[in-house]
C-alpha cells in the first residue's frame, strides 16, 4: 500500500502499481482497510496531504528548503501572508536568515503544493480565489471528477483505498479533527480521478485540486470552521463510492456533477459564516 502515496505523490498512474494492490489483498482483510491506510497517512508528502501548520525550529545555518517552506506556510495559515499578498524574497531572506535563494526554492515547493502562484517575471503570491472563482472551479471540477466516476465504474476498478480514506474521513468529522478530514477530503478526490485509469484526467484534476485544497485549508483556518460542515458531504462521498460499486457509471457521473453544485453554493457561506 505504500505505492498508493508513492503513486499519489509523483504523478505516476495507477497502473504503476495496481499489481501489488491486488497481489496484497488477502493481507489488507486481515489487518483492515482504514488501520492500513493510517500506518501510510504520515508517509502521504506533506505538500500532498496539504497539512496544517506545525511548530518548526529556528533557522539555522543548515536549514533546508523544506524546513522554510514549511516556515513560510506556517506564516500564510496563520493569516501573516494573506491571499493575494504577494511574497518578498529578499523580506524573507533576511527575516529567516537565509540566502535569498533558499527562499526561492521554498516558494517553488509551495508552488507545487498549491499554496503559492508564479508568473515569469513577476513575484510569487499566495494563492487567492474569489466567491466567483469558486463556484467557477466547482463548475470544472464537477465535469472532471463526473468523468472520472464514470470512467471508474466501467472498469469496475478497485475502491478498496477510496474507500478506507472515506472511513477515515467519517472518523475525523466524529472527532472533530478537521486537519485528518481535509488531509483525506483531498486524496479521496484525487483518488477517485487516479482511478479513471486517463493521464489527461489525472493530469487535469490535479492541476486543480491542489490549489483548490490549498485555499479551502487556509480558508477553514481563518474561520475556524468545524467539521460539521461536513455532515451531508460525507454521506454524497459514500454515495459516490456506492455508485461506482454497482457499476453505474453514468448515475455516478451525474450525481458528482449535482453534488459538485451543492457543495459551490454553500462553500464561501461556510467560509464566512454567513450560514
Amino acid at each position: 500500500m505504500y505505492a498508493v502515496c508513492d503513486a499519489i505523490s509523483s504523478g505516476e498512474t495507477r497502473s504503476d502499481w495496481r499489481v501489488d494492490q491486488k497481489s496484497s489483498a488477502g493481507k489488507c482483510s486481515n489487518i483492515g482497510l482504514t488501520g492500513i491506510l493510517r500506518l501510510i497517512y504520515d508517509h502521504i508528502h506533506y505538500f500532498e496531504r496539504l497539512n496544517m501548520p506545525r511548530k518548526l525550529p529556528h533557522a539555522t545555518d543548515g536549514l533546508v528548503k523544506d524546513t522554510l517552506a514549511n516556515r513560510l506556510r506556517n506564516e500564510i495559515m496563520c493569516g501573516t501572508l494573506q491571499p493575494g499578498v504577494r511574497i518578498v524574497e529578499g523580506k524573507w531572506a533576511a527575516k529567516f536568515g537565509v540566502a535569498q535563494g533558499s527562499i526561492r526554492e521554498a516558494i517553488n515547493i509551495l508552488a507545487q503544493a498549491g499554496f503559492v502562484t508564479k508568473s515569469s517575471g513577476l513575484s510569487a503570491r499566495v494563492i487567492h480565489f474569489s466567491e466567483a472563482d469558486v463556484a467557477h472551479i466547482y463548475q470544472l471540477r464537477g465535469a472532471i471528477e463526473g468523468l472520472a466516476a464514470r470512467l471508474a465504474a466501467a472498469t469496475q476498478a478497485n475502491l478498496n483505498v477510496l474507500q478506507a480514506t472515506m472511513d477515515i474521513m467519517r472518523e475525523s468529522a466524529n472527532s472533530g479533527n478537521c486537519d485528518g478530514l481535509l488531509d483525506c477530503d483531498s486524496l479521496f478526490h484525487l483518488e477517485l480521478c487516479e482511478l479513471s485509469c486517463n493521464p489527461y484526467v489525472i493530469a487535469h484534476a490535479r492541476r486543480i485540486l491542489l490549489p483548490f485544497f490549498a485555499f479551502v485549508r487556509m480558508r477553514v483556518a481563518a474561520s475556524g470552521q468545524g467539521t460539521s460542515a461536513w455532515d451531508r458531504d460525507l454521506e454524497a462521498h459514500q454515495r459516490i463510492i456506492d455508485l461506482l460499486r454497482e457499476g453505474e457509471g453514468e448515475l455516478a457521473e451525474q450525481y458528482v456533477k449535482k453534488a459538485m453544485e451543492r457543495f459551490a453554493k454553500t462553500a464561501y457561506d461556510n467560509w464566512e459564516k454567513r450560514i
